[in-house]
């Protein structure tokens, strides 16, 4: 892994980080837990973004599901972190009422979504800081 690219896998994956920690502090403290769906959505994106960064990649998009596939080409993904691909569902609805049939999202998540999708983000953050952490390994 080149310095650019481990310094720009930090970076996200920093982000990544900050984002699931927001999931989870919107979730408990202010019940907002459509918001929180969508932060656990984000926080998978931007940590499996740092991972394909870290080898040299340039990601693109916002699917968890296609990143997750791009992601497999350097190694096996686990079932627990391959299941976050249902994350997808929550980037649209989460954020515009023309997303859901009816009402608005606040009305549809609860806390249940947001344990879900925060538990789905910590497997893929948690995976990608060790798999990010082996790369630098070998480089030394």
């Amino acid at each position: 892994m080149t310095r650019e690219g481990q310094s720009e896998a930090d970076r996200w994956l920093e982000q990544a980080r900050n984002d699931l920690r927001d999931a989870r502090g919107v979730a408990e403290k202010l019940s907002s837990h459509a918001l929180a769906c969508y932060l656990s959505q984000q926080a998978a994106e931007k940590a499996l973004k740092a991972l394909l960064l870290a080898h040299g990649n340039e990601p693109w998009g916002h699917s968890v599901g296609l990143l997750l596939n791009e992601a497999a080409a350097f190694g096996d993904v686990p079932a627990e972190v391959a299941r976050a691909a249902v994350l997808d569902a929550y980037y649209i609805p989460t954020r515009y009422p023309n997303g859901l049939p009816g009402g608005v999202a606040d009305d549809v998540y609860g806390p249940e979504d947001s344990a879900e999708t925060i538990a789905l983000a910590e497997a893929v953050v948690r995976f990608v800081s060790e798999a990010i952490a082996a790369l630098g390994a070998g480089d030394e």
